[in-house]
């Protein structure tokens, strides 16, 4: 099969990008999704590459990046409107610009998926990709985050999810709906240089800090009452100056730069978007885990599906308990390092792109025969 995966990149990402790679807006389409890919950051080629590895044909957009779909637009002879106004070497995105769907319909055209995977629904209206259809065998859409108000997710044959209430909501709406867990990609233990020399950082945070993470805003502050934890995050505009989140706040970590943060703490602290209510899903699970973090997570019902709580990852209820558990962990090295390998290799034996994408074929094969 065919598969065509579209994606969106942060806007600071692409800011962060292209400011460190002056002249890269002016190289080829294949240049720039090279240098974005080795970032590691996201999804970055990780879906492409492991269905090829399961021998499918694949390819990844980033469709926001005016940048890059410019540059293949030039190469492919799609007229479009030339001028890029680069504000410290990022272009902000607006769908609604005549560029991105004329590059964009093209460039389905172009590689005649059997199977389009919109992983980024909030940023490509349902209606657009109605439109498609007519050149696709099966649209599929991966989504695990608040829903746009405004569109209709009926456009789609199939949604995965890693939130089983999401799942619920999806089936109820009519559309076909399955469980998708994410993943880590192993390929990034051989980008990383692993720390073998101890840690540097007792406990970090790395995530985002806006208004769709109340929860996690709250715990941060908590924590931070006794804990110098290290918060690695796109910004703290949204925090008001008195914020203890903010005081702790040391930048952007992105890509291989989150991954040496995670690799680098003796503890790292995950906490959940408010949308997962009682279900565990996010990336930091398997990132954590992946380079052999010790992950302290919220917990959550279905945390043992996924992980073995106290013997792969550590939950904590309250803040209270998760200050308790930082401080029981930062006196017990052996016990915090047994349990940040063996979720390591649970996370390298079971939450593998591969694995998933395995996922994806077998559910893109019982749609379309």
């Amino acid at each position: 099969m065919r598969f065509l995966i579209l994606n969106t990149d942060y806007p600071s990402f692409l800011e962060w990008l292209y400011a460190s790679h002056p002249g890269l807006e002016r190289q080829s389409y294949a240049a720039q999704a090279q240098v974005r890919n080795e970032t590691m950051f996201g999804h970055a080629d990780f879906c492409s590459t492991n269905l090829r590895k399961l021998g499918h044909e694949a390819w990844d957009i980033y469709v926001n990046n005016e940048c890059a779909q410019k540059a293949w637009a030039r190469e492919h002879g799609v007229r479009v409107p030339w001028q890029v106004r680069l504000r410290r070497g990022w272009v902000p995105w607006l769908s609604r610009r005549p560029w991105f769907s004329e590059i964009l319909a093209r460039q389905v055209a172009h590689y005649r998926p059997d199977v389009l995977l919109n992983l980024a629904i909030e940023g490509i209206p349902g209606e657009f990709l109605r439109s498609l259809k007519p050149h696709i065998r099966l649209l599929m859409g991966q989504h695990a985050a608040p829903l746009p108000a405004d569109d209709d997710i009926r456009c789609y044959e199939l949604l995965l999810s890693s939130l089983p209430n999401q799942v619920d909501h999806f089936r109820k709406l009519g559309v076909r709906a399955e469980l998708m867990r994410l993943a880590f990609e192993p390929r990034i233990l051989e980008k990383l240089k692993l720390k073998t020399d101890g840690h540097k950082t007792a406990v970090s945070f790395v995530g985002s800090l806006d208004p769709d993470h109340q929860s996690r805003l709250q715990l941060l502050e908590r924590v931070c009452i006794r804990r110098d934890v290290e918060v690695w995050g796109p910004d703290v505009h949204g925090l008001p100056e008195s914020a203890l989140t903010r005081r702790r706040y040391k930048g952007s970590a992105w890509g291989l730069g989150m991954y040496r943060v995670l690799n680098d703490s003796k503890i790292t602290l995950n906490h959940h978007i408010d949308i997962a209510e009682q279900w565990a899903n996010n990336m930091r699970l398997f990132e954590a885990t992946g380079v052999g973090a010790l992950l302290l997570t919220d917990w959550k019902v279905n945390l043992n599906e996924i992980f073995e709580p106290g013997r792969e990852v550590i939950a904590y209820r309250t803040p209270e308990e998760c200050d308790a558990l930082i401080e029981y962990y930062l006196e017990h090295d052996e016990e915090r390092e047994a349990i940040a390998r063996a979720g390591q290799q649970r996370t390298l034996r079971e939450h593998s792109y591969h694995a998933r994408m395995q996922q994806v074929v077998d559910f893109a094969a019982a749609s379309v025969s």
